[in-house]
């Protein structure tokens, strides 16, 4: 019996031992899965019962124009939070705190009282450092200070539209803010609380930022001077005219680069909600319009190009007054037989009808197609509206009206564009607003390039149409305004009635613009300029034209393009301030050059003056001059009172106000 009991208790230490050794490796494996395989799960898990974070507004990238300039930056400012756990006599600290947050001492005894269980609450966002200062000099228990990034425009309404704005979360809510959210925004920052074992929230005795990095830079291909130039221009042209509102575009012809993009009225983004809605939207962008008889450049191409006419033929017009598939077309002067060119010339009306029924319906709008209208340009700024063309079969009276630019819609940027193609020898580009992004470390992390996206015409046809247009902006040109001093211009007017949304029938309202490239022989700019309902006259060549030359003569300048004629003054290049708004503006930022004067001149006193003012004396006077920093006129050369000629070397430097 022995040896079968010693034998049975060593069965039963075995398995004991067995059972033991399965717990222990269970024991051991569950450990080594919490430990090593779920440890971050866990960690989290940990944090979460005895961490609490506030969510902290993340910082953006710059936006830049192609200089470098900045358009927008994010700034750290102060955040002022309670702790109404901690602080033990509410009505005193609402009555101290109150006074300085611009709130009732009841409303913030109140938030305070409701709030008394919870550990953090925000008081007021992005405060000055002033105001820091005198709460921090109240030494109220329970009051702290977090960092945190504010949004700046430090332009005001300069590129307002193209640039955009953000809201308060910050998330962007127009232009390349908007467009470019997910590269800009930075990485959410977090402010830590600690709670003890109980459940209880210990008091913070400072901030600490979890996860936080700022976003991608982007640069723009906008040159704020240009921007700048545009802008005021545009703004003169509405304002004189006694318009509703006005666009203005500048692009780069052979790159599709686009250099400016204005609108009239504007806003500051800075401030963006005391502006109406309306006011916010980037018009060249998302509203189309009848482009009236700009499109006779787009209609002159497609029928030479298709060998419909050629530049020996004429046209009657039919003194003024042509009657085709029960409608009456007009001209604005009785003409009789005109050549093609002096048809785009003169702007008839008739002339174009009679041309697009040649070149026939089928034809004409696969051009129009192929010129980009009626389709988005693909550029990179939210809410591009597409324009339209009739479909389905068209009527004689609409071919003809078509021809001429009425029953056609498009937008400021696409026309900028189909003339832009007839400018680059008949090959049609992609506008792009975007020209690299770059993160925190400067590396480009996206490199934009022009992009080709069609031929549309022969380059023989190209430079064709380019001549007929030159004669537009000739002294007997219905776009003689736009001439340029050296330069050879080309250009077309354009005068539009508006449809009535409500009688869905033209009305006596207009649209005056006018668009054109210059140089002629080597264009380096494509520029458009739109005035909406003009009340002084509804032409074009009046109110839009002089616009467009204004432009094209301080652009040319600042780019130092050489003029095309010898002997001959080229025009002011203005520099643009950094906040447009202001009259007298201390941190502006500039270096251009002024024109030469075929007379000798005095230089006058500039010290203490902004760069806004010198550019608008030098303007007038017309000095050979150099502007070089930023801030008011600390010095010249030479100076005040003497005599300087067109070859003396003249400059005037800024510096910031102390």
């Amino acid at each position: 019996m022995k040896p079968d009991r010693e034998k049975g208790n060593k069965i039963r230490i075995r398995l004991i031992g067995c059972l033991f050794g399965v717990v222990f490796v269970t024991v051991l494996s569950r450990a080594y899965y919490l430990q090593i395989v779920t440890t971050d799960e866990w960690v989290k898990r940990a944090e979460r019962q005895h961490q609490k974070t506030v969510q902290l507004t993340p910082a953006r990238g710059n936006i830049s124009d192609r200089n470098g300039l900045p358009l927008a930056v994010s700034i750290e400012m102060d955040s002022c939070f309670a702790e109404p756990k901690v602080i033990e006599n509410i009505p005193e600290t609402a009555a101290k705190l109150a006074p300085l947050l611009g709130i009732s001492r009841q409303e913030l005894e109140k938030k305070l009282t409701d709030n008394k269980l919870k550990h953090f609450l925000w008081l007021q966002r992005r405060i000055t450092p002033d105001l820091r200062k005198k709460i921090e000099t109240l030494e109220l228990d329970g009051i702290e200070f977090a960092r945190e990034t504010k949004r700046f425009y430090p332009n005001s309404q300069v590129a307002a539209h193209v640039v955009g704005f953000t809201g308060l979360d910050p998330g962007g809510l127009e232009g390349i803010e908007k467009k470019y959210d997910k590269d800009i925004l930075g990485n959410v920052g977090y402010l830590i609380t600690e709670r003890d074992a109980l459940g209880r929230n210990i008091r913070l005795k400072g901030t600490v930022i979890r996860n936080s990095s700022k976003g991608n830079n982007i640069t723009l291909t906008l040159d704020r001077n240009i921007q700048y130039i545009a802008e005021r221009e545009l703004t003169k042209a509405v304002e004189d005219n006694g318009a509703k509102s006005g666009m203005a575009i500048v692009m780069e012809t052979q790159s599709g680069r686009i250099l400016a993009m204005a609108n009239y009225p504007t806003f500051n983004p800075n401030a963006y909600f005391r502006f109406p809605h309306a006011t916010l939207r980037n018009l060249a962008v998302t509203d189309s319009f009848e482009p009236g008889s700009t499109f006779k450049v787009l209609l002159m191409a497609a029928a030479l190009e298709d060998k419909a006419i050629s530049l020996k033929d004429s046209f009657d017009c039919e003194l003024g007054s042509y009657s085709i598939g029960g409608a009456t077309i007009h001209d604005t002067h009785k003409y009789g037989r005109l050549s093609v060119a002096d048809i785009l010339k003169h702007s008839s009306n008739i002339g174009a009808a009679k041309i697009g029924r040649r070149l026939g319906q089928e034809r004409l709008s696969a051009y129009l197609k192929s010129f980009g209208i009626g389709e988005r340009t693909g550029i990179d700024l939210p809410g591009e509206a597409v324009g339209s063309i009739r479909g389905g079969h068209w009527y004689e009276s609409e071919l003809a009206t078509v021809s001429f630019g009425q029953g056609v819609s498009t937008t400021a940027v696409q026309l900028t564009a189909a003339i832009s193609a007839v400018a680059n020898k008949g090959v049609l580009m992609k506008p792009f607003m975007v020209e690299q992004i770059t993160d925190e470390n400067g590396n480009v992390t996206q490199q934009f390039v022009p992009q080709v996206r069609r031929r549309v015409v022969s380059e023989d046809t190209a430079r064709k149409v380019a001549v007929m247009m030159e004669s537009v902006t000739q002294p007997d040109g219905t776009g003689s305004g736009a001439a340029v001093e050296g330069y050879g211009v080309a250009g077309k007017t354009g005068t539009a009635q508006k449809v009535d949304p409500a009688t869905k029938r033209y009305s006596s309202k207009r649209i005056g613009s006018f668009v054109g490239f210059v140089p002629v022989k080597n264009p380096r700019l494509t520029i458009l300029v739109v005035v909406d309902e003009p009340k002084k006259s509804p032409y074009g060549g009046i109110v839009a034209a002089p616009a467009f030359g204004a432009i094209a003569r301080q652009t040319l300048s600042y780019l130092r393009v050489t003029p095309e004629k010898t002997g001959q003054r080229t025009a002011v290049a203005v520099a643009a301030p950094t906040k447009a708004a202001d009259v007298d503006n201390d941190d502006a930022a500039a270096e251009g050059e002024i024109v030469n004067s075929d007379d000798g001149e005095q230089m006058p006193n500039t010290r203490g003056m902004s760069i806004r003012q010198v550019m608008q004396l030098m303007e007038k006077r017309r000095l050979n001059i150099r502007l070089i920093g930023s801030g008011r006129a600390v010095e010249q050369q030479p100076p005040a009172g003497r005599q300087i000629t067109p070859n003396d070397q003249v400059w005037v430097r800024f510096a910031p106000s102390a």
